[in-house]
């Protein structure tokens, strides 16, 4: 049994939220306290200001959100309000105007605007060269050392191409390609000359072990093939969507973007967003997955949140039973009266038939599962909860999924509010 997802959001949530780390798989919101969405995007930075564009999940429409430092975002709205069905959209701007592009049916569906937010129209259908091949999902790349945009694209018989922008919007020459298997969702980055590609296979909405090639130009070849994560792991829940890089003035900083689709690719899914480990000389990228994080886009410095209090739990063990709820019971927990960030804490037997339910004071039963979609596959799952102000909080947390199942709690953490 899975219980509501909705959990009478109004009654958690702020009218204005400051957020200040970034959860993987969580459940995030933009400023005004709404749900963030914006999937298969990309983020630019332009002057101080990074911009995300991504799909929203009702009718693949583009959405704009802005922030100055990856964490709060505000909602820039709808870039095209008469366009529909266009996933994946990726900006660029390979001349004096702004540029959308993304997937439509088959075919690439290119948008322009003389603005940056908003105002985007249709420029045209794009059949890609050389052979106006049918395909599917939308990546980006630019790159600085020719100062030209790069559009990635999977085709339906399974090869990856990248095609240049030209100086007018129009789709350029392939540059290369890589067919070395079913892969979609593509991605670069580049790291001390060595170009990264990152791919998914096909599974659909299926998370599965991401892979990366590399070459020393993107005319190629694409050599590897090696998984940016653990296979167990199957990265981390999610599909490759982007690659943002950070130069900060102490060091640069590689951030993996990635979404986790619920079944259907709609509303429920989040993000997945993890800082990269890149070897240009050993020719390796590894995801260095944190429950918590986030980078200083001035100094490139990533930092993880300090613990303000842990309540232990004892390690105790909860049993999905019909008779009767099996529950733990956090007291005395201290809130700040606005959303905050809390992390459980336990272990689960089998994340896919078994999940944790939350319950804050006198309010409803909530699967912490909707609140992160990473929750029961690591030992700490984060999600953000309306606490009263004060330490006369109760946090009740229990079990459900098939009969025998257990999950094993340990603790619940508070942290270090910025």
């Amino acid at each position: 049994m899975l219980l509501p997802t909705t959990f009478l959001l109004s009654s958690l949530l702020p009218l204005a939220l400051g957020a200040s780390w970034i959860a993987p798989g969580a459940v995030w919101y933009d400023t005004d306290g709404n749900k963030i969405d914006a999937h298969g995007g990309g983020v630019v930075l332009r002057g101080d200001t990074y911009y995300w564009v991504g799909h929203n999940s009702i009718n693949q429409t583009p959405l704009m959100y802005s922030s100055p430092d990856l964490v709060n975002w505000k909602n820039e709205g709808k870039q095209a309000n008469a366009v529909s069905g266009m996933w994946r959209p990726k900006i660029a701007k390979p001349n004096g105007s702004f540029w959308l592009f993304g997937q439509q049916d088959r075919y690439v569906l290119s948008l322009k605007s003389s603005q940056f937010i908003g105002g985007y129209g249709t420029s045209a259908k794009v059949h890609i060269p050389p052979s106006d091949y049918t395909y599917s999902d939308t990546g980006m790349f630019f790159d600085d050392a020719s100062n030209t945009w790069y559009l990635l694209t999977s085709a339906d018989h399974n090869i990856v191409q990248i095609n240049r922008i030209n100086a007018d919007g129009k789709l350029g020459e392939k540059v290369s390609d890589l067919r070395a298997g079913a892969y979609e969702a593509p991605g670069i980055v580049k790291a001390d000359g060595v170009y990264f590609l990152i791919v998914s296979g096909k599974t659909g909405y299926r998370a599965n072990p991401n892979k990366v090639f590399w070459a020393n130009s993107l005319a190629g070849p694409w050599t590897g093939g090696s998984d940016i994560a653990p296979q167990s792991e199957k990265t981390y829940g999610s599909q490759n969507t982007h690659e943002l890089t950070i130069a900060g003035s102490q060091k640069t900083t590689y951030i993996y973007m990635g979404d986790a689709w619920d079944s259907k690719g709609g509303a429920a899914s989040n993000y997945v967003w993890v800082p990269m480990n890149i070897n240009a000389g050993a020719k390796t990228v590894q995801l260095d997955y944190h429950p918590m994080w986030k980078v200083d886009v001035k100094t490139g410095v990533v930092s993880y949140p300090s613990t303000f209090k842990r309540y232990a739990a004892d390690r105790a063990v909860l049993s999905a039973r019909s008779d009767e709820a099996d529950e733990v019971t956090f007291r005395n927990v201290t809130g700040t009266g606005a959303l905050q960030w809390v992390s459980f804490h336990y272990r689960v037997d089998d994340p896919e038939a078994t999940d944790a339910y939350v319950i804050v004071n006198d309010g409803p039963a909530v699967n912490i599962s909707s609140l992160n979609s990473r929750a029961g596959y690591h030992d700490s799952t984060a999600v953000q909860l309306k606490l009263r102000q004060g330490d006369a909080n109760t946090v009740m947390v229990g079990v459900i999924g098939g009969e025998g199942h257990k999950i094993e709690v340990d603790a619940l953490e508070l942290f270090d509010e910025d």
